[in-house]
């Protein structure tokens, strides 16, 4: 199947400030005439925004086990694949997601210690043919991360979720984990590191995708 569009997924540690730059990098490309679709896992359905509630706010009441952590990703990512995101590549729009497969990897995998080769295995199974065409990896140290997240939650009201609130140690086995995966997948993982001025970040992350996809883009169509 070939794709029209382009897709995009931003990944990091927590704290590292995905959210902020995906959506500058959706009206920079909207600027541009491009149609963008934004979204999220887990969630970007109404089945996976119900299992972001399991998952991230434990609404059931009751602990999630790491295995069905684990297949809960799965799933949700399964169904945004197939209701969302392929249906909007083969329109042609740009698909910018906040987190992807590489995220059950990192925290999953080396996280929570499951056989990384397996997790990998899983998410081709869930992602099928959607492989994103660019991931940029939002890099930040835990500490730092960490305390971005506490001033996040302060200006907003709000409180970590559960995989937030995890030990520092799991953090730092996430984080190794991301950093591992840009050196296995170099071409499609390029590491962006957020310890430095949001518009600084907000440039070189625009130089990245520029130099990835668009120019690619522009001499495709020409």
């Amino acid at each position: 199947m070939m794709m029209v569009g382009k897709f995009i997924t931003f990944e990091g540690p927590e704290g590292g400030g995905k959210s902020t730059h995906i959506k500058r990098l959706a009206e920079r490309l909207k600027a541009l005439g491009h149609e963008v679709l934004l979204t999220r896992e887990p969630g970007g359905t109404p089945t996976g925004e119900a299992i972001r509630g399991i998952l991230q706010h434990e609404h059931t009441g009751e602990m999630v086990c790491p295995e069905a952590e684990l297949l809960l990703f799965e799933a949700s990512r399964a169904q945004l694949v197939r209701t969302v995101i392929l249906p909007a590549l083969k329109r042609g729009v740009w698909v910018l997601c906040d987190r992807f497969a590489d995220s059950t990897t990192a925290y999953q995998g080396y996280g929570r210690g499951f056989d990384i080769e397996t997790i990998l295995l899983l998410n081709s199974q869930a992602m099928g043919e959607c492989i994103p065409d660019l991931t940029i990896l939002m890099d930040i140290d835990v500490q730092a991360g960490r305390e971005r997240l506490v001033q996040r939650n302060l200006a907003m009201n709000t409180t970590s979720d559960r995989i937030e609130r995890e030990a520092v140690d799991f953090h730092e086995r996430v984080r190794a984990g991301f950093l591992a995966l840009a050196q296995r997948w170099p071409d499609r993982i390029k590491v962006v590191n957020v310890k430095r001025e949001p518009d600084v970040v907000a440039a070189e992350v625009w130089q990245i995708v520029e130099r990835c996809l668009l120019r690619h883009s522009d001499m495709a169509s020409e």
